[in-house]
């Protein structure tokens, strides 16, 4: 099932996620759906927060063919390389813009998987920037909060008045 996703400057993108404490099937649904939602966009990853589901649940698939979903339960990250990489970002409730965010570029995520079995992958390059904007996302954060007051408002103000157009 398609979901909705939530557009900057929704203020529900500002709550902060709670940690799963047991993986249900109805955490599965979720988690099929947001895939579904995230191929449909089309978008590489989508944080449960951007389908107004307040839980620490992230979904990506950084292939061409949609070959490598991945899913992230509860996820923590330990920086190994305090290198700092800019990378051109955009997002799925920000549709339309996309900006250089610099972040870490080396790290190490630990997290579960859909059926709740803990794992930890090394992550570099695009997958470390991934995950640290999907992982901002549950913390309530966006990548328009790393840009300047004058780049955010000009693409809120843009947002608000395509969002006043489609209503």
């Amino acid at each position: 099932m398609i979901l909705e996703i939530l557009e900057y400057p929704d203020p529900r993108l500002r709550t902060i996620a709670k940690p799963v404490d047991e993986l249900t099937d109805a955490d599965r649904k979720l988690i099929d759906d947001m895939f579904e939602t995230m191929y449909d966009a089309p978008g590489i990853g989508l944080a449960a927060t951007q389908v107004n589901v307040h839980k620490q649940i992230l979904v990506m698939d950084l292939s061409e063919d949609k070959s490598e979903p991945r899913v992230f339960v509860n996820p923590q990250i330990e920086v190994l390389d305090g290198e700092r990489e800019a990378m051109q970002e955009g997002c799925l409730s920000v549709p339309g813009f996309y900006e250089d965010v610099e972040r870490i570029e080396h790290c190490i995520i630990r997290a579960q998987d859909r059926d709740g079995k803990p794992f930890e992958i090394e992550a570099r390059g695009l997958l470390a920037v991934c995950i640290q904007h999907e992982m901002d996302h549950l913390n309530g954060k966006l990548f328009v909060d790393y840009l300047s007051n004058l780049k955010r408002t000009r693409i809120r103000k843009k947002l608000e008045k395509l969002h006043k157009q489609s209503a």
